[in-house]
C-alpha cells in the first residue's frame, strides 16, 4: 500500500468512526426529571434548561383515569422524579415526544415499570426494540401477570390502547 493510499484509508476510517460515534451520541438525551404525566410519560430538563417530553418506549401504562393509572404514575415518580437520567431515543411520536428507554444509574426504568405491574409490554412496537429488550420486557410482563402484581391484581385489566379507543367513541 502506498503512503497516499494508507493516508486516505486512515482518513476514511477516522471519518467513519467519527460519524458512528456522533450518531450514537445524538440519540441520547440527559437531564433531570422534573415532571411525571402518567405511568409512561415524563419531562426532563437538560443542561441547557430545555424541557423534553419523553414517552417510555416498549411499554404502555394505564391512563390516569384508568384503574391503576395513579398508582403507576406514582411508581414512575418513585423511580425517576428528581433523578438524573439518560434517555436512549430514536424518534418522536405524533405528539412530538421523544420515545425512548429511560435509564437511572443504568437501571432500565421502562422494564422496571413492567416488572412492577405498571405497564404492558407494548408488542405493537416490539420490532423497534433490541432482541434482548424484547425478551426482557416480555418475561417481565409474564412474571407480573402470573404473580398478580400491580394492575394484574385486577380480575380483568383493560389495556390502555383499548381504553383509549373506547373513550374516543
Amino acid at each position: 500500500m502506498t503512503k497516499n493510499n494508507f493516508n486516505l484509508a486512515g482518513t476514511l476510517v477516522f471519518i467513519m468512526l467519527t460519524l458512528l460515534t456522533t450518531a450514537s451520541h445524538a440519540d441520547v438525551i440527559t437531564g433531570r426529571v422534573v415532571g411525571i404525566a402518567d405511568g409512561d410519560t415524563l419531562t426532563l430538563l437538560d443542561a441547557t434548561n430545555t424541557q423534553h417530553k419523553i414517552r417510555l418506549s416498549g411499554i404502555d401504562s394505564p391512563e390516569k383515569a384508568q384503574p391503576f393509572g395513579q398508582i403507576c404514575k406514582k411508581s414512575l415518580s418513585d423511580l425517576a422524579y428528581g433523578r438524573l437520567v439518560a434517555v436512549e431515543s430514536g424518534k418522536l411520536d405524533r405528539y412530538g415526544r421523544a420515545i425512548g428507554k429511560v435509564l437511572v444509574n443504568g437501571q432500565d426504568v421502562n422494564l422496571e415499570q413492567v416488572r412492577r405491574g405498571c405497564g404492558w409490554h407494548y408488542k405493537k412496537y416490539q420490532n423497534e426494540q433490541s432482541l434482548d429488550d424484547r425478551l426482557s420486557y416480555n418475561s417481565a410482563e409474564v412474571a407480573a401477570r402470573s404473580g398478580r402484581v400491580g394492575l394484574w391484581a385486577d380480575a380483568e385489566p383493560m389495556p390502555p390502547w383499548e381504553w383509549r379507543k373506547a373513550e374516543r367513541k
